[in-house]
């Protein structure tokens, strides 16, 4: 008779009574996006996608002589790129948890509870998926250089680090798409994916959040430098992917011009820091911001109003 493989012990009572009221949370509050999001209702002319304070370009000089209607289409194509990167990164999440529970024990609920955000963020894909078809963009992803680079980190990312990069792109979206679902003045379906994302997403802020608060105090000093410049990096790349410089061709712009506008842009500085804020905090109480990776997060923008690097192929 075989005999059943070694598992990882997850009897903490702790880590099972945060998973087993995410698993009741998960219960009470899903949604299915093919039949919870009315795709077939027409877009509102003329309102944005994306709150227009929050569009790459807004205020600066280039935004000024653009019209009403490119403003409004650059909102849109900037929603369907980022919605994009969210695809990219969820599946990259989904990959990170199926090696994260491998050889845990299948009865926990911590696994159970893993198991039930991969199948939210495979309808939150699915979902994404049918937003850039309604947009009528063109699926711009992140650029093969991160797509690249993702293969590493879903193939050796784990434990502290890989639950710590998952919350770079989850914060970073759940507090953009938290303000566009208050905007009464946006277009209803992406207030609505918003609205849903946030939902469930919350959840999935508060899975990896538990992971990192409980397993940060016990690197070691190597760990901690490795997974300090490790997450750096992929503040990086995920900041610097969220706007495709494609965005701007399709509305008419000349996409060099544009996109050194919108990486110089105080005001996009302003957006990313505010949209990063809570992740910033969170990194620094757990002791993962430092090092020579604090260069890589200034040039992400996600520090705020500091000098971004030239390197990235997206804004």
């Amino acid at each position: 008779m075989p005999t059943p493989h070694p598992t990882v012990s997850d009897s903490g009572t702790d880590r099972e009574r945060v998973a087993e009221r995410l698993l009741t949370a998960s219960h009470a509050h899903a949604f299915d996006p093919i039949t919870d999001v009315d795709w077939d209702a027409p877009l509102v002319d003329g309102a944005y996608f994306l709150p227009a304070h929050r569009v790459s370009l807004y205020g600066t000089p280039l935004w000024e002589r653009m019209s009403e209607r490119q403003r409004v289409d650059l909102s849109r194509h900037e929603v369907a790129s980022m919605a994009g990167v969210g695809i990219w990164f969820e599946v990259v999440l989904m990959q990170l948890l199926i090696r994260h529970v491998y050889d845990r024990p299948l009865t926990s609920r911590h696994v159970q509870y893993a198991f039930m955000e991969i199948a939210e963020e495979c309808r939150h894909s699915t979902m994404f998926g049918r937003l850039i078809d309604k947009l009528e963009c063109p699926e711009y992803g992140p650029g093969p250089y991160a797509h690249m680079a993702a293969r590493a980190l879903k193939t050796f990312g784990s434990g502290v680090q890989a639950f710590a990069m998952a919350l770079i792109a989850e914060e970073v979206l759940d507090t953009m798409q938290r303000e566009m679902m208050a905007d009464e003045s946006l277009q209803p379906i992406t207030r609505r994916t918003a609205r849903i994302h946030v939902v469930e997403e919350a959840r999935h802020v508060r899975y990896a959040r538990d992971e990192v608060a409980r397993g940060a105090p016990h690197l070691s000093r190597a760990e901690r430098a490795i997974t300090r410049l490790a997450l750096a990096r992929a503040a990086h790349i995920i900041a610097t992917r969220l706007v495709h410089p494609g965005v701007y061709a399709a509305v008419g712009l000349d996409p060099a011009e544009a996109y050194r506008t919108a990486r110089a842009n105080p005001h996009r500085l302003d957006t990313l820091a505010h949209w990063s804020r809570r992740l910033i905090v969170f990194y620094d109480e757990q002791g993962l911001l430092g090092g020579p990776g604090l260069r890589l997060w200034r040039a992400s923008g996600l520090m705020g109003r500091r000098t971004p690097s030239p390197a990235g192929r997206g804004v």
